[in-house]
């Protein structure tokens, strides 16, 4: 599923009516280190905002997510520079029997904004490993229709949700370019957000790597756009890419 050294880029457009311009660039990396001197991964989310947006609202945000080798994170922190207001998440995750604790750490370079313990049953993850969790699954085992629950650490919240699948789909970014994909749903289950049923839809490479090729979710107004830009040193070829020669 992962491989060290892979990276892949996005490009994420702001979609308000017939308008989407390009609002911001997102880049996944995946290495192995090691965590409190234990082997680990680390998986790394690079965002910034480019064009109209990057001059009206400065966006540099970081999300880095430590887990074992068997997948359970270890811990997990979101740097946000928004506008030049900044803010820290620190998530630290420690298994006890069938639960695990979490310690949400949320603070500025002035202040504590909250600092709290959520205790969970069974499996959780954060932001970046529920992505994760997607890439895991065996296109075998699924049948259209199906839900496969989550639970991720949020702020002061354990947030559930739920992929459910839709089957087979094509993405197709421009006339000469397909993706074989296969289509998820993300639904909430949390009442902070407006938009639970569907909130969020996201197609899968339809290979090996099973790693998002568009991923669209609703916000207040209008909707997020996201889609793959390139991909370097993956596992596997990237099979689901169909190049359309052009007209003569």
């Amino acid at each position: 599923m992962f491989y060290h050294g892979e990276q892949i880029d996005y490009d994420i457009y702001f979609k308000w009516g017939l308008i989407m311009p390009k609002a911001g660039l997102a880049s996944f990396h995946v290495k192995k280190t090691t965590y409190q001197q234990h082997p680990a991964w680390q998986y790394q989310l690079i965002f910034r905002t480019v064009g109209v947006v990057d001059k009206f609202y400065k966006m540099r945000d970081t999300i880095t997510t430590y887990f074992t080798p068997e997948h359970a994170v270890l811990f997990s922190s979101k740097r946000t520079n928004e506008d030049n207001y900044f803010l820290v998440d620190e998530l630290t995750f420690t298994p006890k029997g069938k639960k695990t604790h979490i310690r949400s750490h949320r603070y500025t370079p002035s202040a504590t904004k909250f600092d709290t313990l959520l205790v969970v049953e069974n499996c959780v993850y954060d932001l970046m490993t529920a992505g994760m969790y997607l890439r895991s699954i065996d296109w075998e085992t699924l049948k259209t229709g199906d839900e496969l629950s989550f639970k991720v650490a949020m702020g002061r919240d354990i947030i559930h949700a739920s992929f459910r699948y839709t089957g087979q789909a094509i993405v197709k970014p421009n006339e000469n370019l397909v993706y074989r994909a296969r289509h998820f749903y993300i639904d909430i289950y949390d009442d902070a957000f407006t938009q639970s049923k569907e909130a969020a839809e996201i197609w899968v490479g339809d290979d090996e790597n099973h790693f998002p090729i568009r991923v669209r979710a609703k916000l207040k107004i209008g909707a997020a756009e996201v889609y793959f830009k390139e991909a370097y040193n993956l596992q596997y070829p990237l099979s689901c890419r169909v190049v359309i020669p052009p007209r003569k």
